[in-house]
This record gives structure tokens, sequence and C-alpha cells, in this order.
């Protein structure tokens, strides 16, 4: 069983490890009693942490500004693996020590699994161990409430790769207290700069542990690559910038995604759409014959948490459809049909997706990856300036999409036109993740046309859940007829998904004529 919290602190730069005479100073200490919201700071009195840090052989996970510890001591003592957030914060994953691992010090296999898009299925072994004296004061307020937490540490720290090799030093650590202000670490951090406390450079022990132990190791987990002579504002760097991101996002979000976190199936699928869609795009800039195979692979993985995301999307707009009816018109057990439908949907779709996340092709994808950026397969554009290179790209895709809103408007209303719609939605989210890759080159003219072409993506995105939303009532439907439940309901349901389709269909034209304007193909082309 793991649990999670996020845990936001700063860390600080103290005197030398063999100087501990400013542990008596109590001056720096005071001045924090000056801060708005704390009226005291309180000694907890000492502890005693010993923690062994895994990683891969090439520090995979330190290249990822991930770290998974074993700890002992302390009041969390147990597996921690933490991941990178925003600002100061991080995600603290922990799973409790065990009886199984005691001896063993083997990680559980729950810390595996959230580990494995970083490792990619590497060996997780002992790197480095760090023992710390640890002194704790609390900052609290007039209530005595605990605002934050300052931990002064007197680090010892060894490599267990490199034998004989040690180094020590001292830091401070304030951690907010969970429900904190945040700005009370700004607060606390004017008052610890005017006593010549700075910021720590390193961004955890393990990383200063590493830097001072095994300095070439260190630099190879934080991705260093070869050069690739590519000049600053050419296309390949562009391009390269983009899918580097979109590769680290799907990576973070798979912790997420097996926990079952709100939203982030969704998410992991946008990474994916938009790594294959720059792919595509780009295929002047990476050469298609390396980059097409992937494609194939990250259309796969898309269509394995589509499942998911999508029934999610479905019974959160049936379930809309059904609380905005009037009371006297819900005949028969229509929620608790639907309810039943989802759980017997939902269940299997989650457990497709931890089936998908668990297998050999994702493994082999995360390496694809990792290869792509390492030794990406760059073409002569690659070299080229980016705006030109990248307006053509964009303009490219925009033809593709101007012929299928053709094709779909031409056509009469009904299944043929709702098929010719749905494609050329999926191409407008083609122009719109090209322009997207472009926009540090083209600017303003690259966020305009995407920002035009999102909302055709926006009308024909809503038609087309109408399509899949009448097809399942119309399944429920058949399925209470054969029970003898009412229909009335599910008919007035289908009546709104009808009139939502026809409503969406007079707005495309619209806004289709919107994003078509050729004035915004002429900015791209300066």
């Amino acid at each position: 069983m793991v649990q999670s919290m996020r845990e936001t602190e700063r860390k600080y730069a103290v005197p030398s490890s063999s100087d501990t005479s400013w542990l008596s100073d109590a001056s720096w200490l005071s001045r924090l009693e000056r801060v708005e919201g704390v009226t005291a700071v309180v000694d907890r009195g000492p502890e005693e942490l010993d923690a062994v840090y895994y990683d891969t052989a090439d520090l995979r996970l330190s290249g990822s500004s991930a770290t998974l510890r074993r700890r002992t001591g302390g009041s969390d003592a147990g597996w921690h693996l933490k991941l990178p957030l925003p600002g100061d914060s991080r995600e603290e994953i922990q799973s409790a020590l065990t009886d199984a691992d005691a001896d063993t010090y083997a990680v559980p296999d729950a810390m595996l699994d959230l580990t494995v898009s970083r490792t990619r299925g590497a060996r997780l072994t002992p790197v480095v161990r760090i023992r710390s004296t640890r002194e704790v004061r609390h900052l609290v307020d007039a209530e005595g409430t605990v605002r934050a937490a300052l931990n002064i540490d007197m680090v010892r720290a060894e490599s267990l790769r490199a034998e004989g090799r040690r180094t020590a030093w001292n830091e401070v650590e304030v951690e907010l207290a969970e429900g904190a202000d945040p700005a009370l670490l700004d607060a606390v951090d004017k008052q610890l700069r005017k006593k010549g406390i700075a910021r720590a450079q390193s961004p955890s022990k393990l990383a200063r542990a590493l830097d001072e132990t095994e300095p070439a190791a260190r630099a190879l987990g934080a991705g260093q690559s070869d050069d690739l002579d590519l000049n600053p504002g050419s296309a390949g760097e562009q391009v390269l910038a983009y899918v580097r991101e979109q590769i680290r996002v799907l990576t973070a979000l798979d912790p997420a995604v097996r926990r079952d976190r709100p939203d982030s199936v969704h998410k992991m699928r946008v990474a994916c759409r938009r790594l294959r869609s720059c792919l595509r795009s780009y295929r002047s800039v990476l050469d298609r014959d390396v980059t097409d195979p992937i494609r194939t692979e990250l259309k796969w993985l898309a269509s394995e948490l589509g499942a998911e995301r999508d029934q999610e999307v479905l019974m959160e707009r049936l379930t809309h459809r059904i609380h905005v009816l009037p009371e006297e018109l819900v005949l028969g057990p229509v929620v608790a049909r639907l309810q039943t439908w989802n759980v017997a949907r939902g269940t299997g779709s989650h457990q497709r997706t931890l089936d998908a996340l668990g297998s050999r092709r994702y493994m082999t994808l995360l390496d694809s990856l990792a290869t792509l950026v390492e030794q990406p397969p760059l073409r002569a554009k690659a070299r080229k300036k980016a705006g030109k290179v990248m307006a053509r790209a964009v303009l490219k895709e925009y033809d593709r999409l101007a012929g299928r809103m053709t094709l779909a408007l031409d056509l009469s209303p009904g299944p043929k036109r709702d098929v010719a719609l749905h494609e050329a939605r999926k191409a407008a989210k083609k122009v719109r993740y090209a322009s997207e890759v472009a926009r540090p080159a083209l600017g303003k003219p690259a966020k305009r046309l995407g920002k035009r072409v999102k909302a055709v993506q926006k009308v024909l995105g809503d038609h087309q859940d109408s399509v899949v939303a009448r097809g399942t009532i119309r399944d429920q439907a058949v399925a209470a007829h054969a029970v003898g439940e009412a229909g009335f309901t599910w008919g007035l349901l289908y009546g709104a998904e009808q009139a939502v389709a026809h409503t969406r269909e007079q707005e495309v034209s619209a806004v289709w004529e919107s994003a078509s304007a050729p004035a915004l193909r002429k900015r791209l082309r300066r």
C-alpha cells in the first residue's frame, strides 16, 4: 500500500561540515520569529536518519529529477519515491517498511511500477548512502499550529558504487506544513538571506552526493548528449525541444495513470497525440524511416488509454443530460442502469490501461523514445532556420484540413457526413499541434492560426461526442425495453443529443470561415 503527499520545501547551504559553531548561534533562528504568522521557533530535538538511494546503472531516475530511497529513523521511515512538481514542490509517495524487505532491501513491487516509465525496466540498485544528524525546529503560530519545519542537517554521504568516495556538508531545509501559505517560504527566505544563508545549488541530497562522488556519472544521468551540431533557432533544435518536452510529460504522467489519478489518462493520451502529430508534421526534420514506427506505437498506446478516457467523457456527458431533466421526466431506473453499465465498462477499461503500461510493447516504446532524443535521425532541413521549414509544415497540414472540411460540408446530414466531420476534426488537431511546435519560430501568426483551428476542433469534437452518445443511449434503450423498463427517458436523451449535433453542424461553417481566412496563412509565410 502506498500513500502520497505534496512536499514543498527549499534547501539552503550553510557553513562547512567541520564548523558546527553556527548551530549554537541562535540569532539567525530568532529572526524567523519576525516572519508574519510565526510567533515561535520550537526545538523538537535531534533525529538520526539513514537512507539508501536507488537508481539504475546510468542514473535514469536522477536524470529525470526523481529519487527513490529506503530510509530508517525519523517519523516517516520507509520507502520514499519523490517525483518533481512545478516550483518548490514534489510529490512524495511513501510505502512502509515490511518484514520482507527488512533484510533484503528489495524494492517493493508497488514502487517498481511507479518508476518504470523513468527506468524503462532497468534494474534498480543502491547507489548512495546518506546519513544525517537532523536538528528539528517547528515554526508555529499564536495557536501553536505548525506552519513549517526547519531542519538543520549535518550530512555524510558515501558512494555505494565508487568505493571509498565520501563527502559531507551542512544544509537547512524549510518545509511547509500541510495547508500553510506558500508565501511563508518567501518570508523565511528573506530572513535567512539577511544572515548570509543562501539557497543550495543542488536540488536534493542525492544530486549533491553524486556531483561530489561521481561527477562523470552524474553528468551522464542528467541526459547530456553528444553535440548534434544544431544552431540555436534551427528547425531541428526547435522540433527536438518539443519532442523532449512531450516525452517528459508522457513519462511523468505514468505513475499518476497507474494510480488512477483524475484526468491523468486524458493528459497522457494528449501527450501521445502531440508527439505523434509532431513526428508526422515535421518529417522534413526527422527521418520518417525512424519516426514512423514510433508513431505507430504511440497510436497503439493512445488507443489503449482511449478506452478509459472515452468512457470517462461519455459517462460525464450522459450523467449531465439526466441531471438537467425535470425529475418527473426521469422514468424507470435510468440512473441505476447507467451506473451499472459504467462500472462494468470502467473496470475493464482501467485494467486495459494497466495491462498496456505493464507490457513489453510499452517498454520497447519507452526505449525507442529515449533513443530518439539521444540519437535523433536528423535530416538536412534540421540545420536550416526554423521559420520557413516550420511554416511549410504547418501550411501542408492546413491544406489537408481544408480538403477534409470541403468534403464534409458538401455532404448532406447523416452518417456519411458524421464520419467526414470526424476526419476533419482529426485533421484540425494536426494543424493545431503543428502550429504549437512552430510557435517559438513563427510567433503570433502560428498562435493565432492554432487558436482559430482549435475553435473548429472544439465544435467538431462536441458533434462527434453526440454521435457516440446517441449510439450508447440507443443501446441502453434497447436493453431497457428487453426487460420491460420504460424507454421514455432514453428517447428524451437521444433527442437532446440530436439537437446538439444539429446545432454544432450549423456552427461549423462560421468557425471554419474564421479559421480559413487567407490572411492567417499569409502571415505565416513572412
